[in-house]
Formats: structure tokens, sequence, C-alpha cells
């Protein structure tokens, strides 16, 4: 039996050489051996298709059932069980569904562990001494970055990692090349990508692996994959997107002459703040000044007032003004005050103290006070 189908799997393969085969996906199932078993059909047939494991990374995506597809591949029979089917080797979808498909399947894997989260992203070093850049070497890329970065400063130095960079088997030598510029950790900033192509040409740079590979990097990082219009996953990983490998140079490398006038634009503004701070400072310490000025005088002529206060009642108490009222001091030659008639005797010298002047005068006849009565007060008037 095995001889029969063998031989039927050899007449099979020989009147059928590889082709193209259009239809729509049914009952497509992806087994746990790894292989996918779908059949192909249209209006009037079917066929029962098998991809194999080993063949699925030509595929961007599994397929869908309904999906109308182009497939590549060898008409055969199964020898096992005698069953005739179409091996795929490579399916197309009518416009670029399984594209769409695998580029959002990844971006959701991608997602899901925080790898396009934008609170990952780094800053670019400002200053960077050398930049480690993967591509082609024999790209337009390579010389785009270059002309930009020495155009602007002759000072960075620029070092080539070259990887492949487009068709079966990029992934890897990508991913290799992120990797060793990781472990060398002796430049500042990685810039990966090539000039723009077919969506063929650009899809290793859609490739989980180098998009892991490229988050997991621990420069900072910047994608510049194809034109303006195309964008990949690498782009969405990396710190920073640039539109083409030129627009990646002008990020990462400061001009000179844009340093110069930055520079020069800070000393004006530092020197424009200094002025508005001395500004600021002299009209505070006139300010204080002046309020200090004010306190000064308000303090002087609160003591002054209190200083007269207390003037007008020393003079109050002062003996000076008794005597001025009228008054007058005996006193004894030893300058003790005589202020009682049993201190005066018969002819005895004293001196009389008046307001200008000093009497030398003697005791003649003492005599006490006379008696004044009581005292009467004013009756109130009506």
């Amino acid at each position: 039996m095995h001889t029969l189908t063998s031989a039927a799997k050899d007449l099979v393969e020989g009147a059928f050489p590889p082709l193209w085969v259009r239809g729509e996906i049914s009952d497509f199932k992806a087994h746990r051996n790894g292989h996918w078993y779908f059949a192909l059909r249209d209006a009037d047939a079917q066929v029962k298709c098998v991809v194999w494991s080993a063949q699925q990374r030509r595929i961007p995506a599994t397929p869908d059932d309904g999906m109308q597809v182009l497939a590549f591949g060898q008409m055969t029979v199964w020898p096992v069980r005698g069953d005739l089917q179409f091996s795929v080797r490579a399916i197309e979808a009518a416009g670029d569904g399984l594209w769409r498909k695998a580029l959002e399947q990844t971006r959701l894997r991608l997602e899901k562990d925080g790898l396009l989260d934008p609170a990952r992203k780094r800053m670019l070093p400002a200053f960077p001494r050398r930049i480690a850049v993967i591509t082609s070497p024999d790209g337009a890329a390579l010389h785009d970055i270059i002309t930009v970065a020495r155009s602007r400063s002759a000072a960075v130095e620029l070092v080539l990692v070259a990887a492949k960079v487009q068709g079966e088997g990029a992934p890897e030598p990508l991913v290799a090349a992120i990797e060793r510029v990781g472990r060398w950790a002796d430049a500042d900033l990685l810039i990966i990508g090539r000039g723009g192509g077919s969506r063929e040409d650009l899809w290793a740079f859609n490739d989980e692996r180098v998009a892991r590979a490229l988050a997991a990097c621990p420069l900072p990082t910047i994608s510049a994959v194809g034109h303006e219009v195309d964008i990949s996953i690498c782009d969405l990983v990396a710190d920073v997107r640039a539109a083409t490998p030129s627009a990646a140079a002008e990020m990462a490398v400061p001009s000179r002459r844009e340093l110069v006038g930055r520079v020069e634009s800070l000393g004006k503004r530092l020197a424009a703040a200094a002025q508005r701070r001395e500004d600021r400072a002299v009209a505070a310490l006139a300010q204080v000044q002046k309020r200090l000025t004010v306190a000064a005088s308000t303090l002087a002529e609160r003591r002054r007032a209190r200083i007269e206060s207390v003037a007008g009642r020393l003079q109050a108490l002062s003996p000076l003004a008794v005597l001025g009222r009228g008054f007058a001091v005996a006193r004894a030659a030893n300058g003790a005050t005589l202020s009682d008639v049993g201190q005066f005797r018969p002819d005895g010298t004293f001196d009389l103290w008046l307001r200008d002047g000093i009497v030398a005068a003697t005791a003649g006849e003492t005599r006490p006070l006379p008696d004044a009565g009581p005292i009467s007060f004013l009756p109130e008037l009506p």
C-alpha cells in the first residue's frame, strides 16, 4: 500500500510544478504538532492544504476563515493516508490583510508587556560623544547619517555595526547587532534603521524578536526605518522615532552653530535675569531704608516726648521750682535745712535761700503759726 501511495505522490508532484492558487480559507486548524490544516475552495471545488511548521516563518500571520488568499505550493499525496493535498509554502492575502493582522498581533503582545508605554521612553543625550549605527554597510541610510552628522559636528564619533536589514533571515543578525551594542556599553546612543523599500523589504523591523531586543537595549535608541509614511514595530518600541535616517542624525547630533546660538541666547537671558534681580534688590533696599528712616524718626519722637514729660515732672518737683513760686528755704551753716521753729536760736545766723540768691540772716523772736480755725468749703451754687 505504501508503495502505491508513494508512487501516486511521485506522479502528482511530477505532473504539477509549484504554482499559485487563489481561493477562500475554510476550516482552518492550528494543530498541536505545529502544522496548519485548512481547505482552499472556490465556487466549484476545494482542495485540502497543509502548511508545515518549518514553512510558517515566511507567512506573516495565521490566515482566518473566509479570507481570500493566494497560496503558493506543491500538489502532493500524503503517503500515510493517501490523501491528495496542497503543500503551501507561502500565502498572500488579497490586499494587506495578513500583514495588518501580523502587525496588530505583535503590537498587542508588546503593549501587554508594557514595551509601548510612553513612560518608559528615555531622553536622548544632549551631547553624545559616540553613536552606534545598526544598518547595512552598503545602503543609502548609512551615507545619509554620516553626511548629516558630519555637517552638524565633526567631533561626534560614528561606529557602524553592520547587519542584514531585509530579506529572509534578517531578524537574527539585527537582534545579534543590538545585543552586541548593549554588551559593548561604550556608546551614548543607538540608531537603527534603513532607507525606504517595499513592505517586504521593511518587514524585518516588524519582527517581534527585533522589537524586544531594541526595548531591552541599555542605550537610548532612535528607530529610522524607511520613509516618513512608513511606521514599523521598532518605531513604536524605540525611545524616539525618526521619519528618515537623515532625520535621525539631526536628532542625535547637536549642531555646533545651533549650540553657539543657544549659548549666546542663554548668556543674554542670564544677564537680563541678573539685572532684574539687581533692580529688585535695589528697590527692596530702598524700601527697607525708607521704613527704617520712618521707624527711627517715630522712635526718636516718642523718646523726646517721654523725656519732655519726665523733665516736666522733675521740674515740678524741683526745689528751685518751689522757690520760684515765692517760697524760701532756711539752711544752717552746715547746709542742713531748717524746717522747724525749734531749730532756730535767738541771734543765731542762717542762710535764707531765695529764687535768685542767698540772704545771710539772723534769727530774732520766734513764734508759732496762728490757729487758722476749721477749714470751710464753698457751698454749691444753685
